[in-house]
Order: C-alpha cells, then structure tokens, then sequence
C-alpha cells in the first residue's frame, strides 16, 4: 500500500514563503515521477512542478518559474516544494502525486488530465496567500 502525506501548507502573506512537503510510504517509489499540482475553486487542476526521482530532472510551470523549486530527498522518502514570493493567485489546495516515468517529466506535469498517469495521490494541503 502507498501513501502519500502533503504537509506544510498554512496561511501567508503576499511575498512569504512556505515549504511543502509530500512524504511517501509503503512500496518503494525511487523510480517514481513526483508531481505537485494545485486546484483552486472554480479553476482546473494546474501542474506545478514535477521531478524525476531516478534522475533528478525536473519541470516548473511558467506561472512559478523563479519563485518555486522542487527537490528530493530520496533517503527520506519526500519530495519538497520550496515557495518563495507567493502571491495571491497562488491560493490553491497543493497535491502531491507518484507516477511511473512512462514520458517526460514536462508531459507528466502539464497534461490536462494527469489523472491517466499518476497512480497515487496525497490528501492536498491547503496554501492561502491573503493580507
């Protein structure tokens, strides 16, 4: 049985950071594609960043480029998502997902329905970027 385990969410104001964390359990996923992916109300479900747990590479939506950075620490078992500059349009419930590597990491993060790829999904974390 995998799990996946979203944590570090919370509120923040416009220009803070925050760090997210997605812990997983269970049947080993050191192959894995990790992705992160955010929904807000009313909105479809966005690919935020991605990383390759066998090679390391990795994928960062335009909308987060420069502010966001996606990381692995394979001998935790956890994938972080660093979020500096946040903004209000950041808002979103954050979802960590595993899938296996069966294309890129840039296919895997921005397909419209990843649902097809990704074979687990944490419960989300909720970030709220408010004044």
């Amino acid at each position: 049985q995998v799990q996946l385990a979203e944590s570090g969410g919370g509120l923040v104001q416009p220009g803070g950071s925050l760090r997210l964390s997605c812990a997983t359990s269970g049947r080993t996923l050191d192959y894995y594609v990790i992705g992160w992916f955010r929904q807000a109300p009313g909105k479809e479900r966005e690919g935020v960043s991605c990383i390759s747990r066998s090679d390391g590479s990795t994928y960062v939506a335009d909308s987060v480029k420069g502010r966001f950075t996606i990381s692995t620490d394979n001998a935790k078992r956890t994938v972080y998502l660093q979020m500096s500059t946040l903004k209000p349009e950041d808002t979103a419930v954050y979802y960590c997902a595993a899938g296996a590597p069966i294309t890129t990491v840039q296919t895997m993060c921005t397909i419209r329905d990843p649902n097809g790829l990704y074979d687990y999904w944490g419960q989300g974390t909720q970030v709220t970027v408010s004044s």
